[in-house]
């Protein structure tokens, strides 16, 4: 048996969740600038198994367009040019000695507009999951007994207004990598 603080409690968590998975999907999302957060999805065949490149190599971004990898284990090298080409990123590297140089090229217009509608369908669905876990926390809170009805509106309303912080969070996500994208 839950009581409504714990359930609050518990919705509070899930939305709160939502938007940090929301902002962690957004870091992938490239923009004009150099971001180490961009080769985070790269995974690397090495020593027999597939790893994240942060693993197995130092990611820097020394200049707004450039990054660099530096392998730890320098046999790596191809591997890891390899895994950053086939990462369907549009990045082309080139190894110069131990050093693994990654140019971001300039997105065109119509690139920025297509990253802009990935950045709206990503937030749809961190605002799904907030909605979500206000949808289940009320149907919980509804079904308590033993608890009186002027408790559970005062629930009601505070659990709105949790999902309605969250959303404004997530929109205030949208706001800042819309214009991180289409700054030239």
């Amino acid at each position: 048996m839950s009581t409504i603080p714990e359930l609050t409690k518990h919705a509070r968590e899930l939305m709160h969740k939502a938007v940090e998975n929301t902002k962690r999907e957004f870091t992938g999302i490239r923009s004009g600038k150099a971001n180490t957060s961009l080769l985070d999805v790269v995974r690397v065949e090495a020593y027999g198994s597939t790893v994240p490149l942060n693993q197995v190599a130092l990611v820097a971004a020394p200049e707004p367009r450039l990054l660099t990898v530096q392998p730890f284990d320098k046999s790596l090298a191809h591997a890891i040019e390899k895994a950053v080409r086939d990462a369907d990123l549009g990045l082309n590297p080139a190894t110069q000695g131990n050093l693994i140089r990654v140019p971001l090229p300039v997105l065109s217009e119509e690139r920025r507009k297509e990253l802009v509608k990935v950045v709206h369908k990503l937030a749809e669905e961190g605002r799904i999951a907030v909605r979500h876990a206000r949808t289940e926390s009320l149907s919980k809170i509804k079904k308590l007994e033993k608890v009186p009805e002027d408790d559970k509106t005062r629930a009601e309303k505070e659990m709105q207004k949790l999902t309605d912080e969250h959303i404004k969070q997530i929109d205030a996500l949208i706001h800042a990598k819309q214009t991180e994208i289409m700054e030239v």
